[in-house]
């Protein structure tokens, strides 16, 4: 286990990652800036402009369990922090966790700097389902759940 590693569910803690990678690809927004992870349901926060429509739910579910299912790798490396500070926003990587920075990979399809426990490949994630959404003051949370 890595020093200080959160202790998230790996199965939930990767999808996670791929959701931020979706909202990033679909809506041009950042990464979510609040999330809980848990084992039997999750929320991450976005700062947003709008409620989610019942036909966006499905497009992210869509994309989301698409990248899932395509059995890509989830890898690790390390940087750095000259040179990862260069290529991803490290605000939210403690200034004092050393000379060099975690960065998780998920295929072509993500990559970025994670202290917390992953699979070894997106295929062991199984379903991804969002199951609810709320936007107030732009902020949209959105609640998801995995399928075995």
């Amino acid at each position: 286990m890595i020093e200080n590693q959160k202790n998230y569910d790996p199965k939930m803690h990767s999808a996670e990652h791929i959701l931020n990678q979706t909202m990033v690809r679909i809506y041009g927004c950042e990464r979510s800036f609040n999330n809980h992870i848990e084992k039997k349901k999750s929320k991450c926060d976005y700062k947003f402009d709008h409620e989610l429509t019942e036909t966006e739910i499905e497009a992210i579910n869509e994309k989301v369990n698409e990248v899932i299912h395509a059995d890509l790798p989830i890898t690790e490396s390390f940087l750095a922090r000259e040179e990862a500070n260069k290529q991803f926003d490290l605000d939210r990587i403690p200034a004092d966790s050393g000379p060099t920075v975690r960065v998780i990979k998920i295929g072509n399809y993500d990559s970025c700097p994670c202290s917390g426990p992953h699979v070894d490949s997106t295929k062991e994630i199984g379903g991804f389902h969002l199951i609810s959404s709320t936007f107030e003051e732009g902020v949209l949370r959105v609640r998801f759940k995995l399928k075995a």
